[in-house]
């Protein structure tokens, strides 16, 4: 389905009846991420999956895609549905969503699960890293994409889904340049929301990943125990829905 945002379609689509529950997906992602987990989560809610701006069938609404913008969209949608409240799982950079929907939506949100996601704001480094990044994608987008889906995955997990990093890069190469560049300049122009998290007094969780290259695992770990959020630690890399599917399932089935 296609819904038009300040003019721009955005992509979305559900499935099941029930509760609902959004998923939001990460950067260089698009919905096709959820496809493994739609049919457990659908016997019982209504799944609403969408392509944020620039991604996916979405398209590019402004130059920066600001964490806010995103999760001002997130709310059309769910008005256009008539869903007055939802859980979240946001993935990485959905995660960032799911917080900036909770700061300005709260009273909408039943429940928040991140997944490999921080509430922290990027450090000055990873701030200097993402302003690398739109240099190079400027030189050679491909290039980028390649090596940035590549450094999403555990070391040791790269050449055991290989085919499955293969199919997320041709995706991605699809995507237009400057509806990534939107989502890099958003990711590194957002705010810390820790307090946000903290304050959040519903059901809260936080899946990391050990080998998570992209997130501090320690740091993370201890800003969603400080958050009174649930942690869950799994194995495997910044692509846990990929590296380690079964864990994230049983873990969202336990939470209900």
């Amino acid at each position: 389905m296609t819904f038009h945002y300040k003019n721009i379609p955005i992509h979305y689509e559900t499935f099941g009846n029930g509760p609902a529950i959004v998923l939001l997906h990460g950067f260089l992602e698009s919905a096709t991420m959820w496809k493994p987990l739609i049919p457990q989560l659908s016997k019982n809610n209504l799944v609403i999956t969408m392509d944020f701006p620039g991604h996916g069938k979405s398209g590019v609404i402004a130059e920066i895609h600001t964490m806010e913008l995103m999760a001002e969209l997130v709310d059309e949608i769910l008005q256009k549905l008539q869903i007055s409240s939802a859980s979240f799982l946001g993935h990485s950079m959905g995660g960032y969503v799911t917080l900036a929907y909770a700061e300005l939506f709260s009273e909408k949100v039943e429940k928040i699960i991140l997944l490999n996601s921080t509430p922290a704001a990027d450090s000055e480094e990873r701030k200097e890293n993402r302003t690398r990044a739109l240099k190079v994608i400027d030189q050679n987008p491909q290039a980028y994409i390649s090596m940035a889906i590549g450094n999403l995955f555990a070391e040791s997990s790269r050449e055991k889904f290989s085919k499955e990093i293969e199919t997320l890069k041709n995706e991605a190469f699809s995507f237009p340049v400057e509806g990534i560049k939107a989502a890099i300049k958003g990711m590194c122009d957002r705010k810390d929301r820790t307090t946000v998290l903290k304050n959040f007094r519903k059901d809260k969780h936080v899946i990391l990943a050990k080998e998570d290259p992209i997130l501090p695992f320690l740091e993370t770990e201890k800003l969603a125990e400080l958050s009174d959020a649930s942690v869950k630690i799994i194995e495997g890399g910044h692509m846990s829905l990929i590296e380690n599917g079964d864990s994230v399932a049983k873990y969202l089935h336990f939470i209900g």
